[in-house]
């Protein structure tokens, strides 16, 4: 039995895929053979990063062909960790600039765990070189750039799989299966999404010296260059909106998402948002502290909260979403799913999340995985695997992604000029508001250059 049928039939085996087989076509996976295995690039070799890399090792045979990371302490520890995880236990070659890596390795797949605002040159370029990208969420930091990312996937006939694994979440999978396409909800006329985690990296730290091991001015790329103060990673730059789309971008993205796919929602009629900094006054961060959102459908209004200080609405749903109909209520989130009837003789339905820890005992070893998030990126990995050989679109396929970044970016934006904004996708352009239109496209700082859709 070669590698990837061993993997592939533990895989099986398990809950998770129980679950997942009628949404997923496993049954030709074994394409890959243990003689050929996929050759894989990482760009980012960050916390999220290497989740994503591992995940995918379980479960197909890979070849790491190279990793590249700014951060030349990271990328060193990177290719270790790496070489203790492939088949070969070769270390990966290591790179400080993601352009010569891709150049000088000729790479199936490659997996971008980048900060936000290096998402689409890096996802177009690894599109461009040839490869099937997995990029994670959100795709961007503003909308023209989705709008080019989703152009260069379809120029380029790549299959692009975006990390939004709320699709590929075992007890989520069966809460839309169960629950809302078996009409248990009735009419649905109204969504809440909110996040209450203090996940805010407030602080003001001196600037310093960037040390030795740091290319800064690579990791800034195209965003606006800020004094260096602190490691940008794991939490300090997303604090920052140079860098990401704030709390909207980076929680309710998950969640907006989960909701549009569940109950099959494209782009919004309207979006508004309200919102900034009213509590957490005393750091350096620029995010909203807090901060509502409404995205319109025909008949259906999802409304977005978020705060980083306070007492979450139920502490059992701290990030969530709920979904109401005439006939009763879905309460879920990334830990379990509650289904509360209206009617006092129907029945709840309570359902927690799949892990695999016995399955995967590697994973109780990894520093700082999310174990209930393990199960699901297995199963997006199989997913983007299955469409690749198929020639399909994933489950959270790039335009899929796209809509739900935009949609988020966009409300940060009705945020900041204070009115509701409505986006057409076709012309790319927010209609009847020439001030707001322009920050569609953000300024990129030299010799960086955005990325046009009708150019990729």
């Amino acid at each position: 039995m070669n590698q990837f049928e061993l993997n592939r039939r533990r895989f099986i085996k398990g809950a998770t895929a129980s679950l997942a087989l009628g949404a997923l076509d496993l049954s030709g996976m074994g394409f890959i053979s243990a003689e050929s295995p996929l050759k894989v690039a990482l760009i980012g070799t960050g916390w999220y990063g290497k989740s994503d890399l591992f995940r995918l090792i379980q479960v197909a045979p890979v070849e790491v062909l190279a990793l590249c990371d700014v951060d030349s302490n990271m990328l060193k520890e990177a290719g270790e960790l790496v070489s203790q995880r492939q088949a070969s236990r070769k270390i990966p070659k290591l790179y400080g600039d993601y352009k010569k890596m891709l150049a000088e390795n000729k790479a199936d797949i490659v997996l971008i765990g980048s900060p936000d605002h290096w998402h689409a040159l890096q996802a177009i370029d690894a599109i461009r070189s040839g490869a099937h990208v997995y990029v994670q969420k959100p795709i961007s930091v503003d909308v023209i750039e989705g709008e080019a990312m989703v152009a260069a996937a379809r120029k380029y006939n790549r299959v692009v799989q975006v990390g939004t694994q709320r699709k590929s979440t075992p007890h989520l999978i069966e809460a839309k299966k169960n629950i809302i396409d078996a009409g248990l909800l009735g009419k649905i006329s109204h969504v809440d999404m909110c996040c209450y985690y203090h996940m805010r990296a407030n602080g003001n730290p001196a600037v310093k010296p960037v040390p030795d091991f740091l290319n800064y001015e690579m990791w800034t790329g195209p965003a606006p260059l800020r004094p260096y103060d602190d490691l940008p990673h794991k939490r300090w730059w997303r604090t920052f909106m140079e860098y990401g789309n704030g709390i909207m971008g980076d929680m309710c993205v998950h969640m907006f998402d989960t909701v549009r796919w569940m109950l099959q929602l494209g782009w919004p009629k309207r979006i508004s948002s309200t919102g900034g900094i009213y509590v957490q006054k005393d750091g350096k961060s620029n995010i909203a502290d807090t901060q509502s959102a409404m995205f319109e459908y025909e008949e259906l209004t999802c409304n977005w909260q978020h705060r980083s200080w306070g007492a979450p609405a139920d502490p059992e749903y701290p990030w969530s979403f709920i979904i109401y109909g005439e006939k009763g209520t879905l309460k879920a989130s990334t830990m379990q799913y509650d289904f509360i009837p209206m009617e006092k003789e129907g029945k709840k339905i309570h359902k927690d999340v799949v892990y695999e820890k016995e399955k995967y005992p590697e994973d109780l070893k990894e520093k700082d995985i999310e174990l209930n998030a393990a199960p699901a990126t297995r199963l997006h990995m199989l997913d983007f695997l299955n469409a690749i050989k198929k020639g399909t679109k994933p489950i959270a396929d790039i335009e899929e992604g796209h809509i739900s970044t935009a949609c988020c970016i966009i409300a940060n934006m009705s945020m900041q000029v204070g009115r509701p904004l409505v986006y057409d996708p076709r012309e790319r352009k927010i209609l009847n508001d020439p001030a707001a239109d322009a920050l569609l496209r953000r300024p990129y700082r030299g010799p960086w250059v955005h990325p046009d859709p009708s150019t990729v």
